[in-house]
């Protein structure tokens, strides 16, 4: 990669056509990316679709002095497999903001916190295409173990919050050998924030990473006025009214009949991390049937696990639906 082609560093930097794709040792990693590329990259981790060849490294001490002023963030926080990215992509469709999908850069320095860099990463991923709105971040979860350094940082942030009950989360989380796999390696890599030692078993260990992200939630919640908590199952259920009450948190464009349109078409009716792959929200109930009538004794080990190490879920539990997503945009249970 050339170093900053003939451009400066504010220059390569004024624009969301350079993203700031990943921290490597004293460099930033930037990608050439356009609206488009930004649309068809589900995520942007290694998977990563760029505009184009190449791209620019710039020393990680310049970015402070380059980046341009931060601007106000809306945020996607969430606990995993929970609708997160169906969320995002269909706010992504509704248009009017950029959507950027789990940014490596973000997660890399919650895993390998460095306080001084994160001020630099919040602007660069602020940055907006002329006639857009503020972007929109959807986070995943090493980043809600960073969430206090966020909030302080972004005082003015919208966000929300997506949540499962302990049981939907199980059901979600150990429901493959490839989701227990990601269970015990992202709480491997989150051991000292999560209190080591950690649990031998997935269900105990899920039942850990559940309450410790909800906790996290609650605390920003309580910060951010203007955020929101979204429970799974009601997104699943009332993907149309819940999808215009999330658009209004970011002040989007939520014309109903895009949203209708959208609801009923492709995206919905395919797996939002592989388009290729046809599933709907009955498919998804049938799966989370079969997973239940398999776990059983785990859903009990997690549920007893919980009594005894944090009697204060049914509390954090109770803040959150305090906090829901209504149609109205205000908090309150949705029906």
């Amino acid at each position: 990669m050339p170093a900053a082609m003939d451009q400066t560093h504010a220059q390569l930097l004024a624009t969301p056509d350079a993203y700031l794709h990943a921290l490597e040792g004293g460099e930033a990693v930037l990608v050439p990316m356009d609206r488009a590329a930004y649309r068809r990259s589900i995520f942007l981790d290694h998977r990563i679709s760029p505009a184009g060849e190449g791209g620019w490294r710039v020393p990680v001490a310049a970015l402070a002095g380059a980046a341009p002023p931060a601007q106000p963030l809306g945020w996607i926080f969430h606990v995993a497999h929970c609708g997160s990215t169906l969320l995002a992509r269909a706010l992504d469709e509704l248009g009017g903001a950029l959507v950027l999908r789990e940014p490596l850069a973000l997660r890399q320095l919650a895993l390998q916190p460095d306080p001084s860099l994160l001020p630099a990463v919040l602007a660069l991923l602020s940055r907006r295409y002329p006639g857009d709105g503020p972007s929109l971040v959807k986070a995943n979860v090493p980043v809600n173990f960073m969430l206090d350094r966020i909030v302080a940082a972004q005082p003015e942030a919208r966000a929300v919050f997506l949540w499962s009950t302990l049981e939907d989360y199980l059901l979600a989380i150990l429901r493959s050998d490839n989701h227990r796999a990601w269970l015990r390696g992202v709480t491997d890599q989150l051991g000292i924030a999560l209190g080591e030692p950690l649990p031998t078993d997935d269900a105990e260990r899920a039942a850990l990473l559940w309450i410790a992200q909800l906790r996290r939630f609650v605390a920003a919640l309580e910060t951010w006025p203007q955020a929101r908590s979204l429970e799974a199952e009601v997104f699943f259920a009332r993907p149309g009214a819940t999808l215009q009450a999330a658009a209004r948190v970011f002040d989007q464009p939520a014309e109903a009949r895009k949203v209708e349109t959208l609801t009923t078409g492709p995206l919905f009716n395919t797996y939002s991390k592989n388009p290729q792959h046809g599933f709907d929200n009955a498919a998804r109930v049938a799966r989370r049937e079969a997973v239940a009538a398999e776990i059983t004794a785990e859903i009990a080990q997690a549920q007893g696990w919980i009594a005894v190490n944090a009697p204060d879920a049914d509390a954090v539990v109770a803040k959150l639906r305090s906090t829901l997503l209504q149609d109205n945009g205000k908090p309150g249970a949705t029906s």
